[in-house]
């Protein structure tokens, strides 16, 4: 037996109450699996507010600065040091996003959040209680090993929970958590601020980000396992049942429940006589699925979201404003950010994915320019109030830039890593997405401070460049994929490896049977169910364990599209 054999469940179990069945199940295991990537920006937050906290400094970098010398930009702190403490959690998430492919396609997407949400407890408290530099970066690369893994698992869980015509919603739902998480954070840290000089001004934030890690390890215990991994494990009663608790208030035999169930199974059982995918598969033979994964997430970062919000106190600082106005200011910009999120919650499945990406782009850079026209000149002017005004237009700015970011390129990547990939190989895509992110995450945390000083407002032109160039790739190489399930993504990237007739055309060379599957719902095999446009076909004299027939054929009647509502 080996070690893969030995970690995957040999036996599932729903533990969520039955009242919670329907629409509350769905929304809540949607809302609180995204607590792991609000986790995440709160992170963000704590730590662009501590940076700016005189006891910080003192305790992390040894240096004994007032206020004054932190407004002005001079703490003495080496640009470089800096660079590592913020961008030690990014690097370690790169590599557990990988870790994450395997924990997530053999133990599952609950015990992969739930491996994430521990690791991200110990690291809690090992900040809270951290005595010296070292000791925060440890805790922070720990906590990028669960950051890695949540971000690659959430937006998994979430495309197969959610309905075929609401994957933007749900993915949006997930990023809005992530951004209520930074505001949470931004707000946590102005308030703590006020116990300055007590180093509970640094330490307090860190309490706040173990009780919602605590909340998310208990939510595991209750959250449901996807239908699509316990159909692909071999539970495939489990994963009807499921299915059926999330969208049809817990009726297996509801017709829209059977065909989703079916098109699952369908696929599922053509996987896997294809096998799980290769390293070398994802990129040969899902070339152009890959090429937009990768893509989409590096010019979320390159477009300049975390050398904003990395360091969105420092920056307002630098701009003109006081360290309180700086606090205060960040907590508004992260609301302007968490509202951003709104419109792509109801208009990314209406409009379209390509529509939001390359009309954020162009926002983008225009937003950058002016903040980063209105830097060069602030920085022209003497330290004092005369700065003023052109902080206050920067403010303004980054506000744009923020709102626009969060309805486009903030949840568009996010949505696409997760849903383009099939099923043989959506584990090991969304890995190689989400590993792409937090490589150039690492990246832009690890050179801002240094360019910041080297460039000053000219690193934010830098960022335009990339905005320019994120247009013309989505413009020439990105498919619309709205509208569509997830299963009948294959023709929409034109290598149909999930499309059932390339398949069945494959398995008749090979004198197979087209699909053999078993289906739960058996009370459904010999007949066409009412007003579900699907028709189960079991054949003559099949033979019968007792349990379930066989099905040797499967039919969805091209009448309309079936889909959950």
């Amino acid at each position: 037996m080996t070690l893969t054999d030995r970690l995957r469940p040999r036996v599932y179990s729903a533990r969520y109450p039955r009242w919670m069945v329907g629409r509350p199940l769905l929304y809540m295991s949607s809302a609180l699996a995204s607590l792991g990537d609000a986790m995440f920006g709160y992170g963000q937050g704590i730590i662009a507010a501590v940076q700016v906290q005189p006891s910080f400094i003192k305790r992390m970098f040894g240096q004994t600065v007032t206020m004054a010398q932190i407004q002005a930009g001079d703490t003495g702190v080496d640009p470089w040091v800096q660079a590592i403490t913020v961008s030690c959690l990014n690097i370690t998430a790169f590599f557990a996003s990988f870790l994450a492919a395997y924990i997530c396609d053999v133990m599952g997407r609950r015990m992969s959040v739930r491996l994430g949400a521990t690791m991200y407890l110990i690291a809690a408290f090992i900040q809270i209680f951290a005595p010296n530099l070292a000791t925060l970066i440890a805790g922070r690369s720990i906590q990028g090993i669960g950051v890695g893994i949540l971000s690659m698992t959430v937006p998994v869980l979430q495309c197969e929970i959610a309905p075929g015509h609401a994957r933007g919603l749900f993915v949006c739902i997930e990023y809005i958590c992530l951004n209520l998480g930074y505001a949470v954070s931004a707000w946590v840290g102005f308030g703590f601020f006020f116990a300055i000089p007590s180093e509970i001004s640094w330490r307090g934030p860190y309490v706040v980000q173990a009780a919602l890690a605590g909340i998310l390890v208990a939510w595991t215990f209750i959250l449901p396992e996807t239908p699509r991994w316990l159909v692909a494990n071999g539970f495939e009663q489990e994963g009807l049942h499921v299915l059926a608790d999330l969208h049809a208030a817990g009726d297996t035999r509801h017709p829209k429940v059977l065909a989703t169930y079916v098109e699952i199974v369908t696929t599922v059982d053509f996987e896997r006589k294809m096998g799980q995918a290769t390293w070398r598969q994802v990129f040969c033979q899902y070339t152009r699925r890959s090429i937009v994964g990768i893509t989409c997430q590096m010019f979320a970062q390159l477009n300049g979201i975390n050398a904003i919000l990395y360091f969105l106190p420092s920056n307002l600082t630098r701009a003109g404003f006081t360290i309180t106005r700086s606090l205060l200011y960040a907590g508004v910009c992260a609301l302007v950010y968490c509202a951003g999120t709104i419109p792509a919650m109801f208009l990314i499945d209406k409009w379209g994915r390509r529509a939001f990406l390359l009309i954020g782009s162009v926002v983008l850079a225009a937003s950058l320019s002016i903040v980063g026209g209105l830097q060069y000149y602030a920085d022209s002017l003497p330290v004092g109030p005369s700065r003023i005004p052109a902080a206050n237009g920067l403010f303004f700015g980054v506000c744009f830039y923020l709102f626009f970011f969060g309805a486009t390129w903030g949840p568009g990547p996010w949505l696409l890593g997760a849903e383009i990939f099939p099923l043989r190989a959506r584990a090991k895509g969304m890995s190689l997405s989400t590993s792409t992110n937090w490589l150039f995450n690492f990246v832009i945390a690890f050179i801002t401070p240094p360019l910041f000083q080297v460039m000053g407002a000219g690193y934010y032109f830098l960022l335009v460049g990339f905005c320019i160039l994120s247009f013309i790739v989505v413009w020439f190489v990105y498919p619309e994929t709205a509208h569509k399930t997830l299963e009948e993504l294959g023709e929409v990237f034109g290598d149909q490896v999930a499309d059932d007739d390339k398949l069945a055309q494959v398995g008749a060379e090979k004198g197979a049977s087209v699909s053999v599957a078993r289906v739960s719902a058996a009370a459904a095999l010999t007949g066409q169910v009412e007003n579900s446009g699907v028709t189960f076909r079991a054949p003559h004299g099949a033979a019968s364990d007792g349990n379930l027939p066989i099905v040797q054929e499967v039919e969805v009647t091209p009448r309309s599209r079936v889909g959950i509502e």
